[in-house]
């Protein structure tokens, strides 16, 4: 035998070990009826590494195994979740260690296919009832006004933010979760008619062709940003992206023509293009994109914006209430002071 030879046979072995290793130490953390931290930080330095070398069947049996575990380590959780619904189903459907802000994260992150999962749960927030809803068919948020979907947001957002003398901090951050949320939830301007496209129009298009063809990425990507009602750092990352697939998708969804299309992606991707045969290529795809698949997508770059605005607002309130303590401690230290 090669040496090649013994090098594939230890792979499978370590593969084997791996595999065994992963499933028999979550199977014993869920024999234990009320695990300790450090038990679960034990199973979290055990079976994360191993992640990337087991199967999806061992990946599909431990979250089973931890769905229905109520002390589940929130990081292994949070890896299983980010897999693809064939394999994170039961732990987005039952598990408790899976919290509202989680599950908007995950909606943000994954979109429809995660969000379609988790609206199984039993007992789910109304709110995020809502925001799956939202994703799937925007004009079935008419039946709730905006307002109101973004009030009831904030029974989410709130509780994550508020701590102890940190009200106005939290207050603050609160109110910029509920215009990311207005935004994502408004109606479209035909609401009142069987439109279920609110992106077409002529001036969209003028507006997308003349910045494309300044040479400005910026000028561009603000007018796409502003096309889709998305962030400027959304539509950045569309147009910076390796290929125009995500570019594609966007003006898919636009519903515009195939040679708009054509006009507006080789101007942002010229290099693209360097014979016939792309440009032929650009169209079969472009023909063969459906529109829902792309409305979709874009769906899914919302529900990140909303995301990324929960978390940073999160993270935003926690500093603001950090610098007030510290800003406290400076004005006991004077009163201190004065008094020796």
């Amino acid at each position: 035998m090669s040496a090649s030879d013994f090098r594939q046979i230890a792979i499978r072995a370590e593969s084997g070990k791996a595999e065994r290793l992963f499933r028999a130490a979550v199977s014993a953390f869920c024999s234990l009826t009320r695990p300790s931290r450090r038990e679960i930080a034990q199973l979290e330095d055990l079976t994360l590494p191993l992640f990337d070398n087991v199967s999806v069947e061992s990946r599909r049996y431990v979250a089973a195994a931890l769905s229905e575990c109520e002390y589940a380590p929130a990081a292994l959780v949070r890896r299983l979740c980010g897999e693809p619904v064939e394999i994170a189903a039961p732990l987005l459907i039952r598990s408790r260690a899976l919290s509202d802000i989680d599950l908007i994260a995950l909606i943000g992150r994954h979109g429809l296919p995660h969000a379609r999962t988790i609206a199984r749960r039993k007992d789910l927030n109304p709110t995020i009832s809502d925001l799956i809803r939202a994703l799937e068919k925007p004009t079935l948020v008419r039946v709730r006004r905006p307002e109101e979907v973004a009030k009831a947001a904030l029974e989410i957002v709130e509780p994550a933010l508020i701590d102890t003398g940190r009200q106005q901090a939290a207050g603050i951050a609160a109110e910029n979760a509920r215009r990311r949320l207005q935004s994502m939830m408004r109606p479209d301007a035909t609401s009142a008619g069987s439109s279920v496209n609110p992106f077409v129009g002529l001036a969209t298009f003028a507006k997308l062709r003349e910045t494309a063809l300044t040479g400005n990425a910026a000028f561009f990507q603000t007018a796409l940003a502003d096309a889709l009602d998305i962030d400027f750092s959304t539509a950045r990352s569309l147009t910076e992206a390796s290929s125009y697939a995500s570019l594609l998708a966007a003006l898919r969804a636009l519903d515009l023509s195939e040679d708009r299309a054509f006009l507006i992606t080789v101007a942002v991707y010229p290099t693209e293009f360097p014979h016939p045969q792309a440009i032929r290529l650009f169209l079969d795809r472009y023909r063969l994109l459906h529109r829902d698949a792309a409305l979709d997508k874009v769906r899914a770059w919302k529900a990140e914006t909303l995301s990324r605005a929960v978390r940073g607002n999160g993270h935003s309130a926690a500093n603001a209430g950090k610098h007030q303590a510290s800003n406290s401690d400076n004005v006991a230290g004077d009163a201190n002071l004065k008094a020796s």
